[in-house]
Parts: C-alpha cells; sequence; structure tokens
C-alpha cells in the first residue's frame, strides 16, 4: 500500500500498465468475490482488440472500469446524492438512497455504472474504498500476477503511482468529456482507449461468447464503421445496455402534452382568439394538462428501479441534478393548474397572474429535459445547444392537436378551433425544419454522427421517418382541413403519433453508440 503524505489529504489514482498485463482476468474475478458482484454485470472486466492479419497481428488488453474522475459527471446527475465524491477523492456510492432512475448510468462518458440485478442499485468499482478505509490495497491490485495495477496518492511524490503519471507517458479515456479520470493508461493502444476504433464482430460472437442482442434491443455492435485504418477487430468485450428505455420516450411526449395543452390557451388568450371566460381556458386546459401532467409523474416513477424510494428526490435533493429540478417544475406546474382549475370549479374567472405563473411553469416543464439530456455527456447527440427550443416546439405540436380537439368538443368547429389548428400547423413546421437542420447539419463527433446515423438509417430508421413525415403532414393541417374536415383530424391524429415515433428514434439512437 503506498503511504500518505502527511502535508495533504489523499487523492487516490490508480495507474494500469498496460505493457505488463496478460489478460488473464485475475482482477476482474477477484472483484467480483471481493465485493459480491452477481453474474451478467461486472465492475472491473479486460477487453481483448486484434489488430493485423495473420500472422503479422498484435493482441491488446484493457482494464476497463470507473475512472474516478476529478469532475464526475455521475456524481452531478444523480438526484439523490447516491452517487458521491469523498474527501480523498474516491467516487463512491450509498445504495440505501440509490433510487434507480439511470441518470448515473447516461451521464458516465465510460460506460461504468451499472444496476446491480440482484438489488436494483447503481454500484460501479469504488478503489475497494473499504479496504483501502483499514490501509490495505484493492482486491484487483493485489491479486495481478504481473504487478499490472497499481494504486496510490498522487499528493505524495514517493508514491509508485505519482512517478508513473508525473514521469511516464500515459494517457486516460475520453479527456475531451473534461472529467479529469484519475485512471491512467502507460502504454495502452488507441484501439482500445477509443471505443470506436476497432470492428465489432458480426452477430455478436466473441471469444468464449455469444452476445448477440442485449436488453432495450441495443446490439453488441456499434451502428457504423470502425475509425482506424488497422485491421482491428474486438475479441472479447462485455454486454452494454442502453439505461434508458421506452419509457423515457413516452415520458417526453407525455411531458410535450402537459405543457402545450396550457401553453397554446394561453397563446390564444394573449392574441385574442380566446376570451378569459371560455371554457377551454377556465376548465380544458387545466384538466388536460393535468391529467397529461399526472401521466408523466408516473412513467417517470415506472421507469425507477425503486419506486418506492421516488420520495427521496423531494426528501434529500441534490441541487445539480436536473432529475430533481424537473420534479419541483413538475410539483410546482401542477399546484397551478390545481389552483386554476379550483378557481374554475368554484365559477371564479383563474387570475391573470396565474395563468402567467402557470404558462412559465408550462415553459419550464417542456424544456427541462434538454437540460438532463445535457447532463447525459456520455451522449453527443444530446448535447445539442437548440434542444431547449426543440423541445419547446415540441409541446406547441402536442398542445395545438390536443387543443384543437379540445375546441372541437366544446363549440364544434369554429374560430378558436381554427386558431389552435394553426398553431399545430406552425409548430409541425419549425418541428420539421429542426430535424432537417439536426440531420442536414455535419455532427461534431464521430460519436454524434454514428448516433445520428443509427437514427435516420439504422434500426429507428422507421420511427425517425415516421416522425419527419407527419411533422410534414401536420405543417399542411389547415389546408387539409378545408378540404375536407376528416383530412385536419387525420392530420394531428398522425402528428401526435409522429412526435412519439421521432421522440424514440432521438432517445434510443442517442443510446446506441459504444463508450467503451
Amino acid at each position: 500500500m503506498e503511504t500518505v503524505h502527511l502535508n495533504s489529504r489523499p487523492a487516490w489514482a490508480k495507474v494500469v500498465d498496460q505493457t505488463r498485463c496478460i489478460g488473464c482476468h485475475a482482477c476482474t474475478t477477484a472483484c467480483k468475490s471481493e465485493n459480491e458482484v452477481p453474474l451478467s454485470v461486472t465492475r472491473t472486466y479486460v477487453k481483448y482488440v486484434d489488430t493485423g492479419i495473420f500472422p503479422e497481428a498484435r493482441r491488446s488488453f484493457q482494464v476497463t472500469r470507473c475512472n474516478q474522475c476529478e469532475a464526475p459527471p455521475c456524481v452531478d446527475a444523480c438526484p439523490t446524492s447516491a452517487m458521491f465524491k469523498r474527501a480523498d477523492g474516491i467516487v463512491d456510492f450509498d445504495k440505501s438512497a440509490c433510487i434507480g432512475c439511470k441518470a448515473c448510468i447516461a451521464a458516465c462518458p465510460y460506460d461504468a455504472i451499472f444496476i446491480n440485478p440482484s438489488d436494483g442499485a447503481a454500484e460501479k468499482c469504488n478503489f475497494c474504498a473499504h479496504r483501502i478505509d483499514v490501509g490495505l490495497e484493492p482486491a484487483c491490485v493485489v491479486v495481478c500476477p504481473t504487478e499490472a495495477l497499481l494504486v496510490g496518492d498522487m499528493n505524495d511524490p514517493s508514491s509508485k503511482v505519482a512517478g508513473i503519471i508525473n514521469r511516464d507517458p500515459v494517457a486516460v479515456r475520453r479527456p475531451e468529456k473534461e472529467t479529469k479520470p484519475k485512471l491512467y493508461y502507460k502504454g495502452a493502444d488507441q484501439v482500445t482507449l477509443d471505443p470506436l476504433a476497432a470492428r465489432r464482430p458480426e452477430g455478436g460472437l466473441f471469444m468464449w461468447s455469444e452476445q448477440g442482442e442485449v436488453a432495450h434491443g441495443v446490439p453488441s455492435g456499434h451502428p457504423g464503421p470502425w475509425n482506424s485504418s488497422a485491421a482491428a477487430v474486438l475479441s472479447y468485450d462485455i454486454p452494454h445496455r442502453a439505461p434508458w428505455d421506452f419509457r423515457v420516450s413516452l415520458y417526453t411526449w407525455t411531458k410535450s402534452i402537459a405543457a402545450g395543452a396550457y401553453l397554446v390557451p394561453l397563446l390564444l388568450l394573449v392574441t385574442g382568439a380566446l376570451t378569459p371566460a371560455h371554457p377551454l381556458w377556465t376548465l380544458a386546459a387545466p384538466v388536460l394538462a393535468g391529467v397529461f401532467l399526472a401521466l408523466t409523474g408516473a412513467i417517470l416513477i415506472w421507469d425507477l428501479e425503486h419506486p418506492e424510494r421516488f420520495h427521496l428526490i423531494f426528501r434529500r435533493p441534490q441541487w445539480r441534478s436536473w432529475l430533481v429540478r424537473g420534479g419541483f417544475i413538475i410539483g410546482g406546474y401542477g399546484a397551478a393548474l390545481a389552483a386554476h382549475f379550483a378557481a374554475a370549479v368554484a365559477g371564479v374567472p383563474p387570475p391573470p397572474w396565474l395563468g402567467w405563473v402557470g404558462g412559465g411553469l408550462a415553459v419550464l416543464a417542456a424544456v427541462y429535459t434538454a437540460f438532463l439530456f445535457g447532463q447525459a455527456k456520455a451522449r453527443d447527440m444530446w448535447q445539442n445547444p437548440l434542444l431547449p427550443a426543440h423541445f419547446l416546439v415540441q409541446a406547441g405540436v402536442a398542445g395545438g392537436a390536443v387543443t384543437a380537439v379540445a375546441a372541437l368538443v366544446l363549440e364544434s368547429a369554429g374560430t378558436v378551433t381554427a386558431a389552435a389548428l394553426s398553431v399545430f400547423a406552425v409548430a409541425s413546421a419549425a418541428h420539421a425544419l429542426m430535424i432537417a437542420g439536426e440531420v442536414l447539419m455535419p455532427p461534431p463527433t464521430a460519436h454524434a454522427r454514428l448516433a445520428e446515423r443509427e437514427m435516420t438509417h439504422g434500426r429507428f430508421r422507421r420511427w425517425f421517418r415516421l416522425g419527419l413525415v407527419g411533422a410534414v403532414v401536420g405543417a399542411a393541417a389547415p389546408w387539409l382541413a378545408a378540404a375536407a374536415p376528416g383530412f385536419g383530424w387525420a392530420a394531428m391524429a398522425l402528428g401526435l403519433a409522429a412526435l412519439l415515433a421521432y421522440e424514440h428514434a432521438y432517445v434510443q439512437a442517442g443510446q446506441s453508440v459504444p463508450l467503451a
């Protein structure tokens, strides 16, 4: 065990000397034994990449695990501080506080966090902190037969780890993510450090294993060409799963309806197309928005691995997390809708200030998911500065459709119905233009390019194309309705379904590119 420098607080780091690693997997098995890690998941594993064509070939290894970041995105994303950074720099976790939201998994650029199937809580390598605290080395370091793994204090200049980091050429994974990893690789091969460098075997056929398709429809191979000019093939890996499934796509859709069902009537009220006493404003707007907001909350809780702990978001909030901020936004918006509904039931016109408060909260409810996706630093396609505006436009699409239907029920075809239909058409046109802009503009990174390719031409292309066609048809809804009323309502139904299809393609394709 490295000695601790007495003049400073320890800053634990790990060096993996890949020139010594023989790919024996002793570290993996020791970790499983020490930490009781069940089958199908790993805190640490060894990846193999074969480069070249026989007989001119080489095999490269990479010990893969949590990078113990100086600026850990998983800690910022965790809504209950279940993921936390200790004073000595170790990023640890508290299973009793984990609600299983999987935000930490989406945030980690190294695919180092998983949900333990035995207890439904997130976990990862934590440097065997329980051993560190009593002066022992991590289990993987103890069993490594070639001393390829070293752990020590970066603040102690006499430690081997500090000497290697400060003297020898070392590399870290994905430095562009600015997480400042404290897992350093000596002598690592670029075909292992870069998750997109090596070709993935057809059909998920790896050494000693056959992965095929894994959970959430994400395959073992990445959705595009590898970026190494050498003949590099990934020969051994573990399955990689998308943390967020169809429920996140569904939640973004219901939330768009919940926000738009209030914003569109408010817009019609401000522009004079709707009177303050109209039942579409006094009653339909809070009821429709409230129903879909309740559905949104139910889906969010359904998506948790520990739904019975959802109250921890409010009882022990970690305020940097956009899940926490979104939870309080949804709660405040629900309170404003309840006040609006109570005024309507009492026969009192809702005061103007309440409409503005509710409208502001509706805007926040529509756009906060963009910032939640932005916290998922692992996923380049979601790092889009126009995403908040796009979510607001999508709320206009959803709100225009449900408002037009509600107006039709309340007054049959009339001026309010026509105005809501126009809002739906304008929002649909803006939605189509923003989709086109995202697709036609060159993606900023290889990761984003592969995710976009998977959305437009890969496994999610049908969902994406339905979303684009629905947006284009929705933009023509007023003209279709003028030709035949049934065409207009069909366009709105298609627009709502297409919005859900696009959300599903966007959410799932964004998670389709491997990180490790």
